[in-house]
Parts: C-alpha cells; sequence; structure tokens
C-alpha cells in the first residue's frame, strides 16, 4: 500500500448524463445516499434536507442536485466487504441515481491505516465508514466528506472544485490522503493519516457500540449486583470493613471489580476476536470490545453506587452507625460504605450476567451493524471448521 500522491484518484473518461437532462438548463444530477440501519441513516437524515444546496455551493452550481436517501443491510461478501460494483449495478438503474454514496458504521482498515471511504470512479459509487469519522463534529466532519465524495465522483460529470477540499474530511488534526487499495473493484480509498487517526477510529468505533446501553440491558446482572449491595447496607461487619479501608484500598478493589466483570463477559460469551488471516483487524476488534465494555461496567457501576448510597442513607440511622463504627459519622462515611457495597455488587453483577442470553450480551455490547459482522464471522468460522471435520 502505497499513497498515490495525487489530488484526486484516477478517473474514468467524463460520463455523460442521460439525454432526458441534457436538454435542461441545469441538468439534473441525483446523488443517491444508501445507508445502513442505526447511526449512518440517522446522521443522514440529519442533514440531508440542507445537503441540495451545501452540493450547490461547494461542489457545483452548474446542475440541479436532487438527494435521494435509502435505508438498508449494506450487503457484505464471504470477506466482510461491501461489493461495491456490484451495488452500483444494481441500484443505478432500480432506482435512477447518478452518483451512489454508501455510509456504513463497520470500520475500515488497510493494513492498520484507518480508512474513511473507498471509492470507484467509473462506477460511480463510493463508501463512506462513520466510525472514522470520529465522534467529536461527526455531522460536521460527516457532511464534509459527503461533499468531498460526491465531488469526486461526479468530477467529469458536474466539474466542481472538491478537490481543493478534501482536508475537510479528515479535519484539522486528523488529516487524510489517497491509497491505493488491493481490492480490484475499488480505485482508491480516502484514509486517516498517523496514529490520531487511528485513536479517532477507536473512539469512533467505541460510540458506534454504545456501551451505555449495557445498564438497562443487563437486567439479571443488575439484580444480581443491587442484591449484593443491599447486603453490604444491612450487615455491620462491611460497615466496619469500609471504615478500615483506605481511599487507595477502596479504588483498588472497585478497579477490581469493573475489571472482572468486563473480562467474564469477554470470556463467557466469547467477545474475543480471533482472526488467522489479519492480527492487526482482530486486536482493533478487541480493543473496541474492552474500552466499550468498560465504559458500560463502569456506568453499571456509578448507578450501583448511587442507588446503594441513597439506600444506606435513608435505612441506616447515622447514631447507630456511629456506635457500631465508634466515631462520630458523616457524609464521607456512608459514601465509604457504599463503595465498598458497590464493588461487591459489581462482583456478583459478573456471575449474574451469566444469565444473561449471549444475544442480550451481544445487544447491550454492540451494534446492529457489528453483531452482523460477528454473526457473519462465527458462521464461516463454523462452516470452516465443520469442512475441516468431514476432510479428516
Amino acid at each position: 500500500m502505497s499513497e498515490t500522491g495525487k489530488d484526486r484518484p484516477d478517473t474514468c473518461p467524463p460520463s455523460e448524463p442521460p439525454e432526458s437532462k441534457v436538454d435542461e438548463k441545469f441538468p439534473t444530477v441525483v446523488l443517491g445516499l444508501m445507508c445502513d440501519p442505526g447511526l449512518p441513516t440517522e446522521t443522514a437524515r440529519w442533514l440531508v434536507d440542507d445537503l441540495e444546496r451545501d452540493l450547490s455551493e461547494r461542489v457545483s452550481d452548474q446542475v440541479r442536485w436532487e438527494v435521494r436517501l435509502e435505508t438498508g443491510p449494506l450487503r457484505l461478501d464471504d470477506d466482510g466487504r461491501v461489493p461495491l460494483v456490484l451495488l452500483a449495478r444494481e441500484l443505478r438503474p432500480r432506482l435512477g441515481w447518478d452518483l451512489i454514496v454508501c455510509v456504513t458504521d463497520l470500520p475500515r482498515q488497510l493494513s492498520s491505516t484507518p480508512v474513511v471511504a473507498d471509492i470507484s470512479v467509473c462506477h460511480g459509487i463510493a463508501l463512506a465508514s462513520l466510525p472514522a469519522l470520529g465522534v467529536v463534529g461527526l455531522r460536521r466532519r460527516f457532511r464534509d466528506t459527503l461533499l468531498y465524495l460526491a465531488g469526486e465522483l461526479g468530477h467529469g460529470l458536474v466539474g466542481g472544485k472538491a478537490g481543493r477540499e478534501r482536508h475537510r474530511a479528515g479535519g484539522k488534526w486528523a488529516p487524510v490522503t489517497w491509497v491505493d487499495n488491493p481490492d480490484a473493484e475499488i480505485e482508491v480509498s480516502l484514509a486517516l493519516v498517523g496514529w490520531r487517526g487511528r485513536l479517532r477510529l477507536l473512539a469512533g468505533m467505541i460510540r458506534d457500540n454504545k456501551p451505555w446501553r449495557l445498564v438497562p440491558e443487563l437486567s439479571t446482572a443488575l439484580a444480581a449486583g443491587f442484591a449484593a449491595a443491599a447486603f453490604g447496607i444491612f450487615y455491620s461487619s462491611i460497615w466496619t470493613l469500609a471504615d478500615a479501608l483506605s481511599n487507595r484500598r477502596l479504588l483498588l478493589i472497585s478497579m477490581l471489580a469493573v475489571g472482572a466483570m468486563v473480562a467474564w463477559l469477554i470470556v463467557y460469551n466469547r467477545l474475543w476476536e480471533r482472526s488467522p488471516t489479519s492480527k492487526t483487524k482482530a486486536r482493533l476488534y478487541n480493543t473496541a470490545s474492552v474500552l466499550s465494555l468498560t465504559f458500560g461496567v463502569t456506568s453499571a457501576y456509578l448507578v450501583l453506587f448511587a442507588v446503594t448510597f441513597a439506600g444506606a442513607f435513608t435505612v441506616i440511622e447515622s447514631g447507630y452507625l456511629a456506635s457500631s463504627l465508634g466515631h462520630p459519622v458523616g457524609i464521607g462515611d456512608y459514601l465509604t460504605l457504599s463503595w465498598l457495597a458497590a464493588s461487591m455488587g459489581t462482583f456478583a453483577g459478573a456471575l449474574g450476567s451469566s444469565l444473561e442470553s449471549e444475544e442480550a450480551v451481544y445487544r447491550a455490547a454492540y451494534s446492529r451493524r457489528e453483531r452482523a459482522r460477528r454473526q457473519r464471522s462465527r458462521e464461516l468460522r463454523e462452516a470452516e471448521e465443520a469442512r475441516e471435520s468431514d476432510g479428516e
């Protein structure tokens, strides 16, 4: 893989618009957005109303732009890639689109280089990957990326100036460049440069997983956690132990509790990614899984802590707590007690998560598209193991 060193990808001979559009004073160019369900569709709907005006202002005002949005899961081949050329041949005649931008929330990489978009100018189609756009300013970066891709795809058709605005698709802190793509159907890819680009891709993957959903989804694990935390409220031996522990020791216990639940969720539900053909990709997905689950479990821990503190402050009378501990008590003592009880509850929640269905854990930990990708990978792996077993 090497940088192309060009301002725009190699293009095919300029395309001619359909005859019905040539006679108009301002020919109509239809830009179709084919979006995966979920975040891609939500983000596209936010900007689609103003996109036609933005295309006229920043790409070309010599045509009348028409933007159409369709939602549906993008097809994946056996290698987990979106077959762009096949999609272009299917969508263009059926929907009457001139240019096509597919939008997915699946991360894209070439080796270890994060990919913002793949493009095939010859077939008038591109694939934009939302995770590479990061977390902060996602909608703005998505709009700028769409405008740039539309300009590149339609350069032979409408002219325009998108090639000079490539930096907008990356941003100030994560510049982009065109790189060669080994896929025969994709001419080039728009990739992020440097370690900041890799961090932005990772952050985008975590956002797409929406780890805060772990709190309502794992109801059985939370119920077990609340039950164990309640034990800490009603037993004076836990009060004495919490009072004797230092803040440093309590912090260590809480970190061990969160880590234990994350590890249990990964191991018990087989969330660890294994890819004999691409260790870099497996490392990326595993890092995103660990960080997403850590964020989600920490959110659950804070909820458990808040509920435990409210319960302890309501149930345990301050004079009785003082007589048990042998010294005057204040809010800090209730916080310390709740801290230890929440850690106990988190350990119990890890075991309680064993009662959750695997589908519930996947639904809590990953986006819909990532769940589909993992399911597809599992099916292919099981099929390969079955073939090897039959061969023996």
